[in-house]
């Protein structure tokens, strides 16, 4: 199946790729949005919310992918995003094993 194509910008793949794994475990915690929030307008995260709730996960990582690669996105840059998601789990004191296995899983999807 042919990956979805999106005509992001790098703002607006960071804001959904942080929506993707606010969710990872079920739960868009306060601090979490605010962490997001503090990264991204809340124009630009609203609008990526909303395109993100009506995306499965397929249909997200495949979008991810795709503007990664579209976007031209360096192995630094990508590793500097990793920092970034782990930063968002840990915002909200935590760091459980839903997030831990979409880390994983993201690594060996980007990386």
């Amino acid at each position: 199946m042919e990956k979805t194509i999106t005509n992001w910008s790098k703002k607006e793949l960071q804001a959904y790729l942080f929506i993707y794994c606010m969710n990872a475990d079920y739960d868009e915690t306060k601090n979490e949005i605010e962490f997001v929030k503090s990264k991204i307008d809340d124009e630009t995260f609203n609008r990526m919310h909303t395109e993100f709730e009506k995306d499965n996960d397929y249909i997200s990582i495949q979008k991810i992918q795709s503007s990664l690669d579209k976007l031209g996105y360096t192995h630094k840059e990508i590793e500097q995003l990793f920092t970034e998601i782990k930063d968002l789990f840990l915002s909200d004191n935590k760091f459980d094993i839903l997030e831990r296995n979409l880390m994983m899983g993201l690594k060996k999807l980007l990386l």
